[in-house]
């Protein structure tokens, strides 16, 4: 994708610009040009934090900053830093740094320092990425869905998933996609889904969800699911889409496809998959 190494850098230097105004995700996302779902995910497959966290602990440690260099009230320097009291930054205070704002402005106490990130793309390939551009005929699926927030969905889909494998809805759906869908720019619909057959009822209180017709690409993600999924995930981000010259993402869908399970004697032989939906640039 062209510009994406630029784009995201661009990112971090606005959110860095910005620190002290009210952040929104679409306005952090257009200059990474992609949308604000591609954003969040492609941010948390880089940096391994959502994209709230990474805004929430940069703004933690600046305002430690000015706490030690400045005569600047606590309360100024809270609500200068997007909290609505002092009670609620003094509790974020304490659980980033370990000491409270009152403690950390009479001096010599150990603060915590947060730099701004720069992320370096690998623009040059240097490692084998399998992949597959193919043509899909339109497909619908049925599951359960679940909507929540983006800086949640990375603690609770792993939630979701062990409450649903123990759950009799485990016997209607067995798990064949874990899905990530666009709903707003703050919210995602995530689904834990199967293929979808007409002569088949659909069961009390799940969903269908029909996928048109287009072009997908495919990484296949071979070995143990959670290591081998964020290992290609974060190559997905740092080399191919930087490196791609003739797609670009499409719909705001990212598929995950279980097609092996993992065996017991052996992890590895698990075979999975992660599907982006892409057009031609």
């Amino acid at each position: 994708m062209k510009g994406l190494a630029e784009g995201i850098q661009d990112a971090l230097q606005y959110i860095e610009q910005h620190l002290t105004d009210e952040l929104d995700i679409r306005s952090i996302a257009e200059t990474a040009y992609v949308s604000p779902f591609h954003f969040q995910r492609m941010f948390h497959a880089l940096c391994g934090m959502t994209v709230a966290e990474y805004i929430r602990c940069r703004r933690l440690s600046a305002a430690a900053q000015e706490l030690v260099l400045s005569d600047v009230r606590v309360l100024d320097i809270a609500v200068k830093y997007g909290y609505e009291s002092q009670d609620s930054f003094s509790r974020a205070f304490t659980r980033f740094h370990g000491i409270s704002p009152a403690a950390a402005k009479s001096g010599g106490a150990n603060l915590k320092a947060f730099a701004p990130l720069r992320l370096k793309l690998n623009l040059e390939g240097g490692s084998v990425m399998e992949y597959q551009i193919t043509e899909k005929a339109a497909f619908t699926v049925v599951g359960k869905a679940f909507r929540m927030p983006y800086a949640d969905s990375y603690e609770r889909i792993p939630k979701l998933w062990q409450a649903h494998l123990q759950s009799p809805d485990a016997k209607e759906i067995r798990g064949m996609f874990g899905i990530c869908m666009d709903e707003t720019d703050t919210e995602m619909t995530y689904l834990i889904a199967d293929l979808y057959f007409p002569q088949k009822a659909i069961p009390e209180g799940f969903v269908t969800h029909t996928f048109p017709s287009g072009t997908w690409a495919v990484f296949p993600c071979k070995g143990p699911i959670v290591e081998t999924i964020q290992r290609v995930s974060r190559m997905i981000w740092d080399e191919w889409l930087p490196n791609c010259t003739e797609y670009k993402l499409a719909e705001n869908v990212e598929l995950e496809a279980y097609i092996i399970p993992p065996q017991d004697d052996d992890p590895a032989k698990a075979y999975n998959e992660i599907w982006l939906p892409v057009t031609k640039l």
